[in-house]
């Protein structure tokens, strides 16, 4: 039977996606240095850090509560794109929740949707531009077709990281086409994007405390 996520299961995922950021904090930065501000590392834990601590005040009555909370945290708390850019996409998957108490899988499958289509309308990526659409569409796509063939939450979350993973991978060899990291031209080739990377960690989080349900 797939697992149904209620509010603790969506807080521990927003909790562990905050560990893991500040576990990566360097590796994000490092990336970051390379071909954009330096500084993904540290906006993106400083965020977290304040989402977290916005979670020990008061825990949210709904997922949508809390999605929305986490999404206005970050945007007040995290500066360049990535702090719209994942302010938007948790403000989007808020919106999807709607009043639902609990999720199934396929509420799942659809807030993450929403969580791209968010990306996409702030930060107008598409395939191939080098950012964390790159990680994150195949990741809602292969979610997406692991529920469709009948896996439980946990498979389905386990491919999107895989794909995330990959998505991140082919980031590599890419011509940076928006942000700072376009200024480099070819230059910014060879270099492993940090907003996919960060995004990966996003879908890691999921697969790790959504898969049982609470």
């Amino acid at each position: 039977m797939t697992a149904t996520v209620g509010t603790p299961a969506l807080t521990a995922w927003i909790r562990e996606f905050a560990r893991l950021v500040a576990a990566n904090r360097d590796l994000l930065t490092e990336l970051d240095s390379a071909i954009g501000d330096a500084d993904h590392g540290a906006n993106l834990d400083r965020g977290m850090t304040a989402v977290r601590k916005a979670l020990d005040g008061e825990e949210p009555g709904t997922p949508a509560m809390l999605l929305k909370r986490t999404g206005m945290t970050l945007i007040s708390t995290v500066g360049g794109a990535s702090g719209p850019l994942y302010g938007t996409a948790f403000l989007r998957m808020a919106a999807a929740a709607g009043d639902a108490g609990t999720l199934d899988a396929g509420d799942c499958a659809r807030m993450l949707r929403a969580a791209l289509d968010g990306v996409v309308a702030r930060g107008k990526a598409t395939a191939g531009d080098k950012t964390m659409y790159d990680a994150l569409a195949p990741a809602v796509d292969a979610l997406d077709a692991a529920l469709a063939a009948g896996r439980e939450l946990g498979e389905a979350l386990k491919a999107a990281v895989r794909a995330a993973e990959e998505g991140t991978a082919a980031t590599i060899p890419m011509i940076a086409r928006k942000g700072r990291a376009s200024y480099l031209g070819e230059r910014s080739a060879g270099h492993q994007d940090p907003g996919a990377t960060s995004v990966t960690l996003l879908l890691t989080a999921a697969a790790t405390a959504l898969a049982d349900g609470v």
